[in-house]
């Protein structure tokens, strides 16, 4: 019997749609970032849901950027944004820009003055927001509000043509001064910005509203479901409103739908506060590890399958909840095991000599990549008289429990022989400087003999010590030391007897990064980029790349991914 998938409240909708009044044919999706900033985990979801949209109706996906602010706006933010989609493993069918409609929606504001449904203000920012009151109690009409049409048409376009100062007109929409929805308060369409545009330099001066270009937009480009973050529910009149306005007989009017922004815990996903973290030097850069950033997990060693399994996982809310940050953790570390090579790195070292293993002989055994994988392969490991073992793996009398190595106890070394610990030598101090032991030249791995096939209860990885590779190592805690960082601001902020404001960079936790030296096989050097890979015993580490200059630092740095068990069940 075919099993089939729940739809969600949004393919619910698109399936209804397809029943009522659209064809399949017609179906048109985007991804609409302003490059502000760089993407951070919230953003994954909407890639996710738009994205997987198009792969599961086959239908375009577009990538639009929103570029209606110069001020903030970086063609280094375009490219982030194109790569963190990529990586994610998604293709979209059009690049486009709002940039690119500058002149459309110039030509439909005037459209809009001619029909009496905009007007030009000459009012500060700080007026009209004083106008508008509060959802409680109408709005009060601008003065210049019913102003000649012809009289805001040449105001318009000496706007347009950089006559006025930044800040001393506007064109606002004229619809509700009364309403309850905020929005529909007589909205702001264009503002003056005497500041050079990332794609068009200094042709404009002045610059459409989020709201006026993002509707209208997804009307040019024909988006069937313009599918957006819960924020922007109170925003969905205005969006319809003001395509409403410009819209022609036999155009397809995009469906503005929202659905719960992700929040994670222990995360911010704020860009003005994450760039603070930057300019602060909390971090080293937006693609930190430690940082909420898609460059940032795609730096530390999460993988896009990873990712993409989480906002499955997670799946589409109407309403926002909390993500316990242990769930992405885990659909980490699923994949990881599935797909990462096994290296043996010590990170604790004590040295351990096997008295009767020939002197100055090394022997390359196989030991496999991934025993999770069929066909993974072998790799060669050198194996010699002196080799290095955790310290934690050695006690000189254990308890009944320790399935470690103790003196005249037995256990096997991964890949290799098993062993018995003889004696130990020690410092002045009485710290264990070296440690004794004796194999049985029998029991190597993998060999068919009774001595290998003799069961021990313990199995330790090791390096071999004339062949080690010393490597950094850096292992992260989280960014923060509250699971909400942002609420837990919010609601000092709110308390009526608390004397100093709280700030979420009081949360920030100061011990996050831990570097150390560790030693590692020889097959450490061969490792690439992106590459995972399971340090026996301990964790998942990746090599550490720096995206902005790949050929810094050549030395062997490994970011510490996920530890390697964790308790969280989904």
């Amino acid at each position: 019997m075919e099993e089939h998938t729940p739809l969600n409240f949004i393919e619910e909708i698109i399936e209804h749609d397809l029943q009522n009044d659209l064809d399949k044919s017609q179906l048109r999706f985007r991804f609409p970032p302003e490059p502000n900033g760089y993407l951070h985990v919230g953003h994954t979801k909407a890639i996710c849901i738009n994205f997987g949209l198009g792969e599961k109706y086959n239908a375009p996906v577009n990538l639009r950027f929103d570029d209606t602010n110069p001020e903030k706006e970086e063609q280094e933010f375009v490219d982030s944004i194109k790569r963190d989609v990529e990586w994610l493993g998604f293709t979209w069918d059009k690049e486009l820009y709002a940039s690119d409609n500058f002149q459309q929606l110039y030509e439909w504001a005037i459209k809009m003055i001619k029909d009496g449904k905009a007007y030009v203000d000459e009012q500060t920012s700080e007026a009209i927001t004083a106008q508008r009151k509060n959802p409680t109690e109408p709005g009060e009409e601008s003065p210049f509000r019913n102003r000649p049409v012809n009289e805001s048409l040449a105001l318009f376009e000496k706007m347009k043509n950089g006559e006025f100062p930044a800040g001393s007109m506007s064109l606002r929409a004229k619809i509700d001064m009364a309403s309850s929805n905020m929005n529909m308060r007589d909205p702001v369409m264009y503002r003056i910005l005497d500041k050079p545009h990332h794609r068009t330099g200094s042709q404009w001066k002045i610059y459409p509203m989020y709201d006026w270009a993002h509707g209208e937009c997804d009307y040019i480009e024909q988006v069937s479901h313009s599918l957006c973050s819960l924020e922007f529910e109170n925003h969905r009149p205005l969006y319809n409103w003001y395509v409403e306005n410009i819209s022609e007989e036999g155009k397809i009017i995009p469906k503005q739908r929202e659905f719960a922004r992700m929040n994670v815990s222990y995360m911010i996903t704020s860009k003005r506060k994450l760039q603070r973290l930057v300019e602060e030097g909390v971090v080293s850069g937006w693609d930190d590890p430690r940082m909420p950033t898609i460059s940032g997990m795609r730096r530390r060693g999460y993988t896009p399958t990873a990712v993409r399994n989480f906002i499955e996982r997670v799946g589409v809310a109407k309403r926002e909840n909390l993500i316990d940050i242990r769930l992405l953790e885990f659909s980490v570390r699923e994949d990881l095991n599935k797909n990462a090579t096994r290296m043996m790195v010590v990170m604790n070292p004590v040295k351990l000599i096997i008295t009767n293993y020939p002197d100055n002989e090394t022997e390359l055994l196989d030991t496999e990549n991934n025993p999770e994988i069929e066909g993974s392969g072998t790799r060669k490991v050198p194996f010699s008289k002196e080799i290095w073992i955790e310290k934690e793996d050695f006690m000189e009398e254990a308890p009944k429990k320790f399935f470690r190595l103790s003196l005249g106890n037995e256990v096997r070394l991964k890949s290799a022989y098993i062993i018995k610990a003889t004696e130990v030598e020690k410092d002045d101090e009485g710290n264990i400087q070296t440690i004794y032991a004796q194999y049985d030249p029998d029991s190597k791995s993998g060999s068919d003999t009774e001595a290998s096939k003799r069961k021990v209860k313990g199995t330790l990885h090791w390096v071999s010590a004339k062949d080690a590779v010393e490597i950094e190592v850096r292992k992260f805690d989280k960014l923060f030391t509250v699971e909400q960082p942002e609420a837990q601001e919010k609601s000092q902020n709110s308390n009526e007897n608390t004397t100093e404001k709280a700030d979420f960079m009081d949360f920030v936790n100061r011990d996050s990064l831990h570097s150390s030296t560790a030693l590692a096989e020889p097959a450490i050097k061969t490792i690439k980029a992106r590459e995972s890979l399971q340090f026996q015993r301990i964790g998942y580490y990746t090599l550490d790349i720096n995206e902005k200059d790949p050929n810094a630092g050549k030395e062997l740095v490994f970011n510490e991914i996920v530890s390697l068990k964790d308790g969280y069940k989904p």
